[in-house]
């Protein structure tokens, strides 16, 4: 027969293993959600990387693979305009007296741009399409890089060609991009999304 004594020793018995029990639970509890903590950080760090893709396009082949780097990186998508806009004869390149001509041979003009960027301070990697003239970028996009401040910021140039590549661009995109990380850029013609998406994957790492 069980005394009281006995009945408060059992009580008191019952009560410490409820409390060790609690005890464990809990650490485990928090050990347990450490790590997808964590995971959960690092993916919410990466999502705070802020993209925007800036493109020229004078026939429309650089807006279809902007839209499919758009689509890639969700990032703000933004059009290049000439504040003159490009004509067919502007783009005659079997005239070499036209616009788009002399602006390449020169290499220092400057074609004004219409319209600004908003706010390009809150932007972390800016990709930079353009159609490749005569070897390299058109002289409108280096008026666009030099007009703002992109120190710190990582630049991905992308371009569309008939076949030169952007290799001949990259030093002119370096040149007016200022105190940008300015990386490996690839020529998109032809690309599906699904090779765009996977080379998009890697620039954003």
């Amino acid at each position: 027969m069980v005394g009281e004594t006995g009945m408060e020793g059992i009580g008191m018995g019952k009560k410490k293993r409820i409390a060790w029990m609690s005890l464990v639970l809990a650490i485990a509890l928090i050990a347990g959600l450490a790590v997808p903590g964590t995971e959960a950080n690092a993916a919410s760090k990466a999502k705070k990387k802020k993209v925007l893709v800036v493109y020229f396009s004078a026939t429309g082949t650089t807006k279809d693979a902007a839209g499919k780097v758009k689509k890639a990186t969700g990032g703000k998508l933004y059009r290049i305009k000439a504040a003159k806009p490009y004509t067919d004869a502007d783009l005659d390149y079997n005239n070499e007296n036209c616009r788009a001509n002399v602006e390449q041979k020169s290499g220092s003009v400057r074609p004004k741009v219409k319209g600004k960027v908003k706010n390009i301070r809150k932007y972390d990697i800016i990709f930079v399409g353009y159609p490749i003239w005569w070897g390299k970028e058109p002289m409108i996009i280096r008026t666009f890089l030099e007009s703002y401040n992109l120190k710190g910021k990582t630049v991905v140039p992308f371009c569309t060609s008939g076949g030169s590549g952007i290799s001949g661009s990259m030093k002119g995109i370096k040149a007016a991009a200022k105190g940008a990380k300015v990386v490996k850029g690839k020529d998109l013609t032809d690309l599906s999304s699904k090779s765009v998406a996977k080379w998009v994957k890697k620039k954003m790492k």
